[in-house]
C-alpha cells in the first residue's frame, strides 16, 4: 500500500534557479498479492509531527544505516527555520523545504545528534549554502525501506533505499546539466568538522565528526563514510567556508557567504563547513544518476566493505525489494487476524518502529567501537547501539524478549561486553559512548527481566558484578548513581542534594528508579546466592514510602529532614515545567510509579478503595501523560484490585483511541526509540508488562480476534478473543490452554506453557 503525501508548494525564486514541476514516481505495489503482507499496513509518517521525532526515511530492521530526508520550514520571503520548537529529527512533516539526504539517523529521541553526510542533487550553478541549493518538494511516498519526493526547484525525482550498512539514492534528471552535492557541514549532530578526500573521478571518502548528545561533551565518536557516483562527471571538486572575505571575486559565490571552491586540488580537505560535488554535462530527459553510501564507526576500510558487500552487483530496485522483503518477514513475526484496517495500520506501524532501535553497530567483518575506547572489537554476534535504556526498559525490551528472543539475546550479549569493556552497565549508550541522559540504573531490570524469562545466553558473571558496583560505589565514584550517597544512608534523595538549583532537581524521580532497578538486582542477588545483599536492596527497594505525602496523597519533594518541601504542589510541573524533585512531569505522573510494590501503595494510601479512587481520578482530571514513561502502567494498575479490573480494559481503550491515529501526528509524542509503540503493540495484545525486571503481565483485552506470536526458537504463542459486537472490550473469562484462567496477572511461563490465551469478551464492565 502505497503512502503519498502532497505538501503546498510556495512558487518562488530560490537561490540560483526557478521552480519547476515535476510527475510522481512509482512505489512497490503489494495490493495484488494475496498472500499477508503486514508491510503493506505500515505507515512510515506515524509520528513525523507532534513531537513523535520519528521520520519517513529508509531502514532496514535494526540498521545501522538510516537515509533521512532533511527538511526545514521556508517561506515566501526565505527564511528558513529548522524547527525551533523541536530540534531533535532530521524531519518534521510541517517543514516544506528539502536540504538532502542525511545517513544514519536517530528515530524517536528527544535531543538532536547524527543526521549528517546530506546528499543531494541540483541543477545550474554549484551553491554551497543549503538556503540555496535546496528546495521545496511534493508528491512525498513512503514504504518500509524505500522513500522518494519531486524537486519542484529541479524538476528532479529523488529516491532513497538501503541495505542495513549501506544506502543507494536515485536521482531522475530534466535535460541539461545536474549536480551531486556532498554537504559536510550541516545535520543534527552538535559537533562539526569533517574530513574528505577524493579516491578517483566517481568516488569520495571521509570522516564527520559526530556526538555531543544531550549537550554531555565528551560523548563524541566518528562515523566513516565512502560515497560512489554511477557516472563520471565532467567537472568536480570541494568546497569550504571560509573565514576571511579578502580574495579574487572568482574564489567566491556571492549568493552563499563567501565558500571557496577547489577543483585542482585531491587530497585531503578539512574543515568545519565543507563539502564535495559532481557536475554532470548534456543529461538527457530522465537521466538518472545514483549515489551508493557506505558507513562504517571503525573505519573508512570497512565503510567500503559494508559497501562492497552488501550492494555488488545490485541494482537500486533490487535493493528496495530486499529491504521491502526483509521488514515483511520481520512484521510477519506476528499476524493479526480480525480488527479493523485501522487497527491493522496502528499495531504494524507500532512494529515497524519497534524495530529501528537499537540498531547494529559491527560492520560485515565483526569490527565495532569498544565501549568508552579506542580500542576495536569483534563479535560473532550483532552488537547493538542506541539503548536508551530510561524509556526501552519498561516495554520495548520486555517485547523483543517475547516476540523476537534471538534479537534481545544479541542485545543482552552485547551490554554484557559493554560492561567488560567499560566497568560499567550503559544507561543512555550512543555508539560507544556513555551519554549519562536520564536517570536511574535502567539496565538492571531490563537484564533480570529477560534472564527470568530464560533468557540466559550471556555473561551474568560481568553482569552481575556491574550491578553491584553501581548499587554499592559511593557517589564521588559512582557513574551511574552519582547521588547514591544519601540513598544508602537516609534511604532517600533530599531535594537539592545533586541540582545547582531547586528548580532542576530531579531527586524523587531519581529515587524512585533506583527503587526499582534495586528490586529487581534484590532477585538476582538471591539467585547468585548473595542473600546479605539481596536483603539489603529489598529493604532499599521499600524506601519510596519516604516520599509518601498524606496530605496529598501523592508522593513529594523531601528535605534532608524527611519533610515535605513548604510550597510543593502536586499540579506544578505539567507540560515541562520545572518541579522541583520530578523530571519531565509532576507528582502526578510519578506517584504511582512503585510498580514493585503496589500493595505497599495500596496499605499506606488507606486501602484499595481509597488507591483506585486516587488511581481514578489521574484520569479523570485528564492528569494522566501518555507520553511519560513512568507512569505507562497506570491504566494497569487498576487490575491489582480485586473486581476493579474493567478500569483497565476501559482506560486502555480509550487511550487508545483518543492518542493513536494513521497519520503524521498519530503519537502523542516522543516515540522514544520504540518505547511508545511496544506500549501500543502490548495493549492491542492484550497484556502488559507493568513491573520491569518481573516476568509478569497483566491483562485487558485483545484489539484483534486472533494474533498469532511465532516466536524464533519455534514457539508458538496464541492469542484469541471472541466478541459479539465491536464495543465488547470487557473481559468476561480467560481460558489458558484448555483451563479456565482465574487472573488478570499471567507469568510469563504460563503464557509461553499455554500456548493459546483465549479472552471472552461482553460490552458492560461488571
Amino acid at each position: 500500500m502505497s503512502i503519498t503525501f502532497f505538501k503546498r508548494i510556495p512558487l518562488i525564486i530560490m537561490g540560483c534557479l526557478a521552480v519547476t514541476i515535476s510527475i510522481k514516481g512509482q512505489g512497490v505495489n503489494s495490493e495484488n498479492n494475496k498472500d499477508f503482507i503486514p508491510a503493506k499496513y505500515v505507515n512510515p509518517f506515524v509520528g513525523s509531527s507532534n513531537y513523535g521525532a520519528t521520520n519517513p526515511g529508509p531502514v532496514t530492521p535494526n540498521g545501522m544505516m538510516s537515509v533521512a530526508p532533511f527538511n526545514v520550514m521556508g517561506s515566501d520571503d526565505n527564511k528558513f527555520d529548522k524547527d525551533s520548537t523541536w530540534w531533535s529529527t532530521p524531519y518534521a512533516f510541517e517543514n516544506n523545504f528539502f536540504t538532502g539526504y542525511s545517513h544514519v539517523n536517530l528515530s524517536g529521541v528527544g535531543c538532536p545528534d547524527l543526521g549528517s553526510i546530506l546528499t543531494l542533487a541540483t541543477t545550474g550553478d554549484i551553491c554551497p549554502d543549503f538556503r540555496d541549493y535546496g528546495s521545496f518538494y511534493n508528491d512525498e511516498y513512503a514504504e518500509p525501506g524505500y522513500y522518494k519526493n519531486h524537486l519542484t526547484k529541479y524538476d528532479i525525482t529523488t529516491e532513497t533505499t538501503v541495505t542495513p550498512r549501506s544506502s543507494i539514492e536515485r536521482y531522475t534528471f530534466p535535460a541539461g546539466n545536474g549536480n551531486i552535492l556532498v554537504n559536510l557541514g550541516q545535520g543534527l549532530t552538535n559537533e562539526s568538522g569533517a574530513t574528505v578526500k577524493k579516491v578517483s573521478d566517481t568516488e569520495i571518502e571521509g570522516v564527520k565528526l559526530l556526538g555531543t548528545f544531550c549537550y554531555q561533551p565528551q560523548a563524541v565518536f566518528p562515523i566513516y563514510f565512502v560515497v560512489r557516483v554511477s557516472r563520471k562527471p565532467n567537472s568536480q571538486g570541494y568546497w569550504k567556508k571560509q573565514r576571511f572575505v579578502e580574495g579574487p571575486k572568482e574564489w567566491w559565490d556571492s549568493n552563499n557567504g563567501r565558500y571557496k571552491f577547489y577543483t585542482n586540488y585531491s587530497k585531503e580537505l578539512s574543515g568545519d563547513d565543507i563539502g564535495y560535488w559532481w557536475s554532470f554535462d548534456n543529461l538527457q530527459n530522465g537521466e538518472q544518476i545514483e549515489v551508493r553510501t557506505g558507513v562504517s564507526f571503525v573505519s573508512i576500510e570497512n565503510a567500503r566493505e559494508n559497501l562492497d558487500e552488501e550492494q555488488s552487483g545490485l541494482t537500486f530496485d533490487t535493493i528496495r525489494q530486499q529491504a521491502f522483503d526483509s521488514w515483511n518477514n520481520h512484521l510477519s513475526r506476528i499476524k493479526v487476524k480480525g480488527g479493523t484496517e485501522l487497527d491493522r495500520k496502528l499495531f504494524y506501524t507500532a512494529l515497524y518502529h519497534a524495530l529501528i532501535h537499537p540498531n547494529i553497530i559491527n560492520d560485515v567483518n565483526g569490527q565495532y567501537p569498544m565501549m568508552e575506547s579506542e580500542r576495536i572489537g569483534t563479535a560473532d554476534y550483532n552488537r547493538y547501539t542506541v539503548f536508551s535504556l530510561w524509556d526501552t526498559m519498561r516495554t520495548l525490551h520486555q517485547f523483543l524478549t517475547l516476540v523476537y528472543p534471538e534479537k534481545q539475546t544479541d542485545m543482552l550479549k552485547t551490554i554484557a561486553a559493554m560492561a567488560e569493556e567499560s566497568g560499567w552497565l550503559p544507561k543512555w549508550e550512543l555508539y560507544g559512548k556513555e551519554t549519562h541522559t536520564m536517570e536511574g540504573d535502567p539496565a538492571i531490570p531490563m537484564i533480570v527481566d529477560s534472564y527470568r524469562k530464560g533468557l540466559t545466553d550471556f555473561n551474568l558473571q560481568v553482569v552481575y558484578e556491574a550491578m553491584k558496583r553501581s548499587a554499592t560505589t559511593p557517589g564521588k565514584e559512582n557513574l551511574m548513581r552519582p547521588d547514591i550517597d544519601p540513598y544508602i544512608e537516609k534511604g532517600f534523595i533530599p531535594v537539592g542534594y545533586f541540582a545547582a538549583d531547586m528548580s532542576g532537581d530531579n531527586s524523587v524521580s531519581h529515587a524512585l528508579e533506583y527503587y526499582v532497578a534495586d528490586n529487581a538486582l534484590a532477585w538476582l542477588a538471591e539467585n547468585m546466592n548473595d542473600s546479605s545483599l539481596a536483603n539489603q536492596l529489598k529493604e532499599r527497594s521499600r524506601n519510596w514510602k519516604y516520599y509518601y505525602n498524606p496530605a496529598t496523597k501523592t508522593l513529594a519533594p523531601i528535605d534532608s529532614m524527611g519533610k515535605v518541601i513548604a510550597d510543593f504542589n502536586p499540579d506544578r510541573g505539567a507540560n515541562f515545567e520545572n518541579a522541583p524533585g520530578f523530571h519531565e512531569g509532576n507528582a502526578w505522573n510519578y506517584t504511582f510509579y512503585v510498580p514493585h510494590d503496589i500493595e505497599g501503595m495500596i496499605d499506606i494510601i488507606g486501602g484499595e478503595d481509597v488507591f483506585v479512587n486516587q488511581l481514578q481520578y489521574i484520569f479523570d482530571k485528564d492528569l494522566f501523560d501518555p507520553t511519560n514513561e513512568p507512569d505507562f502502567a497506570y491504566p494497569y494498575l487498576f487490575s491489582r484490585v480485586p473486581g476493579q479490573e474493567w478500569r483497565t480494559q476501559k482506560t486502555v481503550n480509550e487511550i487508545i483511541k483518543n492518542n493513536f491515529s494513521d497519520t503524521p501526528d498519530g503519537l502523542p509524542g516522543n516515540e522514544d526509540t520504540g518505547t511508545m509503540s511496544a506500549w501500543l503493540l502490548f495493549s492491542m495484545m492484550g497484556l502488559y508488562p507493568d513491573v520491569p525486571g518481573e516476568p509478569f503481565y497483566t491483562l485487558t483485552s485483545p484489539t484483534f480476534e486472533e494474533i498469532i506470536i511465532n516466536r524464533a526458537n519455534g514457539e508458538e504463542i496464541v492469542i484469541k478473543s471472541t466478541r459479539k459486537n465491536a464495543d465488547d472490550i470487557f473481559i468476561d473469562n480467560i481460558i489458558l490452554g484448555d483451563r479456565a484462567f482465574d487472573r488478570f496477572r499471567i507469568s510469563h511461563e504460563e503464557l509461553i506453557q499455554g500456548k493459546e490465551l483465549k479472552f471472552n469478551l461482553k460490552n458492560h464492565e461488571k
